[in-house]
């Protein structure tokens, strides 16, 4: 088999257009900036004071008093009754450049973007030469989609644990203990009840290791305890929940925001039907979810209004540098929403896409007796010719040490660890919205 192949051209050809042309040309440009989103400009302060009926007429402000010597300015203010109507505008590319973390979440969809299209059109080869020794080179496109998820979710989480007041910090906490808590229990409940594959494929993963470690004359009992296994993954699931706290808890109040702007029997399948159709289900949700971004963004750059709104209401008078502040505050995290609502989307699909690839599942539908087998075995040497020189030798035992490592990471390990994140990483998401639906529809309603 050569080194150079179809994979790697595409990676290459790939690597070239987010290079040359996705700067110029860039998805999460057009997600923003095709025309519907419009963001609620603040009024300026001389309109602030046109409509407050406090013409200046030159000379001193009388909100300007000696102190100390020295002239204090203190912003004007005005009642928080006043008749205001927010001016609207189309999001321009021009406008970006204001936005906090628009580098990170451009970066983030295009690369995704590519990498997804990598992937399918690495599906596709599979599919069609059905080579046998080739690496999937797919997964490290993945692997690296995964990674910068991994990133700029940290990124967004630390930004919460910076802040001083509001109580983001002590959410991020307790939500985290509360997932390792509910991580612990979900993984002592026996797969009679949730059936990942974690006890099977940990049990093969052990074998292996031990039988790869004699081979290689070491003695062992095994690279790790079940116990241990246990408690590393609850610590991943419980850093994955305090990722997604906030996404969660955003996607709720967006989704109930969307809705008030926007006034059978199952027959048996078999296993093999049901894994295929439970890849496809996530990934037809996920595009649903892409799809319906805008409307939940929208109804993020809404709540300009809906607090000027709720400021009518109330009693009193505001400066008019806090009321700018509180409508500009809005257009100006927009792309920390979007990364916060796009971000756990991403997880999810390339999570997905690494259970099907690594864990040796299918995108069709098979009958029962044409079904892919899935094999453990040990896959067989290059042969090597008798005038082959040394360096094809040492290429012949490295693939045999490969194929070692290859028993000891089997589908069934991959099955079992890619299933279980891909199910904690959907409940997270759900438990954090579930909590925010009823935190923002009756918790702030009260």
């Amino acid at each position: 088999m050569g080194v150079i192949s179809v994979q790697l051209v595409v990676t290459m050809v790939m690597a070239s257009v987010i290079q040359k042309i996705i700067p110029h040309y860039s998805f999460a440009r057009w997600l923003l900036c095709s025309g519907s989103l419009r963001w609620y400009q603040h009024p300026t302060e001389d309109e602030l004071r046109t409509l407050a009926g406090k013409q200046q007429k030159g000379g001193k402000s009388k909100k300007d008093r000696k102190y100390n010597g020295h002239l204090e300015n203190k912003p004007m203010t005005i009642p928080k009754d006043i008749d205001l109507q927010l001016e609207t505008k189309s999001i321009a590319e021009v406008d970006t450049l204001a936005l906090h973390y628009f580098p990170e979440f451009q970066w983030l969809v295009d690369f995704t973007v590519a990498a997804t299209v990598v992937y399918l059109i690495t599906e596709l080869y599979f599919c069609v030469a059905e080579p046998n020794e080739e690496m999937n080179i797919s997964v490290v496109w993945s692997l690296l989609v995964l990674a910068f998820v991994t990133k700029i979710l940290f990124s967004l989480t630390a930004h919460y644990f910076r802040l001083e007041e509001g109580g983001e910090r002590s959410l991020c906490i307790t939500f985290a203990f509360f997932f390792f808590v509910k991580a612990m229990a979900i993984l002592i409940v026996t797969e009679n009840y949730l059936e990942f594959g974690l006890e099977t494929g940990f049990a093969n993963f052990s074998e292996s290791a031990v039988k790869f470690l004699e081979n290689q004359g070491l003695e062992s009992q095994g690279p790790i305890s079940k116990l241990t296994f246990k408690l590393i993954l609850a610590l991943l699931c419980a850093l994955i929940g305090a990722f997604l706290t906030f996404p969660g808890l955003r996607l709720a109040q967006m989704h109930l925001d969307a809705l008030t702007l926007n006034n059978c029997k199952v027959t048996q399948m078999s296993e093999k039907t049901y894994d295929t159709l439970r890849l496809w289900v996530i990934l037809l949700l996920c595009v649903l979810r892409l799809a319906m971004m805008r409307h939940h963004l929208q109804a993020y750059l809404n709540l300009a209004q809906k607090g000027v709104l709720q400021m009518k209401k109330e009693a009193g008078r505001i400066s008019t540098v806090d009321l700018q502040k509180m409508v500009a505050r809005v257009f100006y995290y927009l792309c920390v929403i979007a990364l916060q609502y796009i971000a756990p989307l991403v997880m999810l699909l390339h999570t997905t896409f690494l259970l099907k690839t690594l864990g040796g599942y299918s995108w069709v539908i098979y009958p029962e007796e044409n079904l892919p087998c899935l094999s453990n075995e040990d896959s067989s040497p290059a042969e090597v010719g008798q005038d082959e020189v040394q360096a094809s030798q040492t290429v012949a035992q490295l693939s045999v040490a490969l194929g070692g490592l290859r028993t000891v990471f089997s589908p069934l390990l991959f099955r079992g660890l890619l299933s279980f994140f891909t199910w904690w990483i959907a409940a997270c998401l759900f438990s954090t919205s579930l909590f925010g639906l009823f935190y923002h529809q009756y918790l702030m309603a009260a």
